[in-house]
C-alpha cells in the first residue's frame, strides 16, 4: 500500500498568508471579511499542528490579532458616536508587506540578469614614454617661423573675387521664363546642359532657384538616373505661353 504524502505551502509568515487567503478568495483588501479569512487561517494552522509543524508564534498572534478584530466589529456601532474601521491598522500592514513583496521580486529578477554573463577582464596596456629629443633651439625657430607667416599673411587678391562680384545678378524670373519656353519645346531637360549654358556663377544660382521654385509649385519633377538630373514637365501642369 502506498503511503501518501501531502505537501503543505510554507509562507514567509502571517502577512504572507494573509494574503494568499485575499487572494484566493478573491475579496477587496480594504474590505477585508474578518470572519471568513480567520476560519481558513485557523484551519491552516490545525494543518500545520496535524503535520507536526512547528507553528511559529507570529502566526500564533496573528489569530489573536484578528480574533479582536471580529470582535471589534461584532460590537454596535451607534449614530452619534465616531468609531475607526478595526481593519485599519491591518490593512496599512498587509500593504506594506505587499509593496515590499513586490520590490523584492523585481531585485530579484534583476539580480539574476547577469548570472550567466562573463565579462574578459581589462587588459594592462603598456604606457610607451615618449621622447623627444629636439633643443630650446630648435622650438624657438618654429615659434619664430610661425609668428613671420601670421605676420606675412595679407588679404586675398582682387583677381580671387573674379566671378563673385562686379557683375549684375540675374533675375530668378529670367531663368524661370528661359525653362517654360525649354517646356515648350520638349518634355524633359537635361540639368546638366542648361548649367553648363550659363556664363556665370550668378546665373548658376538664378538657374538653381528657378528650378526649385517650379518645383515647388509642383510644376516639374526633379529625377535622377545614371547620366544625371534631369528637369521633366509633370503630368497635370500646364504652361500659359
Amino acid at each position: 500500500m502506498k503511503t501518501v504524502t501531502f505537501h503543505l505551502p510554507v509562507f514567509d509568515g502571517p502577512l504572507d498568508l494573509l494574503l494568499h487567503l485575499i487572494s484566493k478568495n478573491k475579496v477587496n483588501i480594504y474590505d477585508i471579511p474578518i470572519a471568513g479569512i480567520l476560519e481558513q487561517y485557523l484551519e491552516y494552522i490545525d494543518q500545520m499542528r496535524e503535520f507536526d509543524l512547528d507553528v511559529a508564534a507570529e502566526f500564533v498572534a496573528m489569530a489573536a490579532q484578528l480574533m479582536v478584530i471580529k470582535s471589534k466589529m461584532l460590537l454596535p456601532v451607534y449614530e452619534d458616536q465616531e468609531q475607526d474601521d478595526p481593519r485599519a491598522e491591518l490593512v496599512e500592514a498587509l500593504l506594506e508587506y505587499q509593496r515590499f513583496k513586490e520590490v523584492g521580486g523585481y531585485l530579484g529578477t534583476r539580480a539574476e540578469l547577469g548570472r550567466d554573463l562573463f565579462v574578459k577582464p581589462p587588459e594592462t596596456l603598456e604606457k610607451k614614454k615618449q621622447e623627444y629629443r629636439y633643443s630650446a633651439d630648435v622650438l624657438i625657430a618654429a615659434i619664430r617661423s610661425v609668428l613671420e607667416r601670421s605676420e606675412r599673411r595679407l588679404p586675398p587678391p582682387v583677381s580671387s573675387f573674379s566671378g563673385i562680384v562686379g557683375r549684375d545678378p540675374v533675375p530668378v524670373g529670367q531663368k524661370i521664363e528661359m525653362l517654360v519656353h525649354r517646356f515648350a519645346r520638349q518634355r524633359v531637360i537635361s540639368l546638366d546642359a542648361v548649367i553648363l549654358e550659363c556664363q556665370s556663377r550668378s546665373e548658376v544660382v538664378a538657374l538653381f532657384l528657378a528650378v526649385l521654385e517650379l518645383s515647388k509649385v509642383h510644376k516639374i519633377v526633379i529625377d535622377e538616373d545614371e547620366t544625371g538630373f534631369s528637369l521633366s514637365l509633370a503630368e497635370e501642369s500646364q504652361w500659359n505661353s
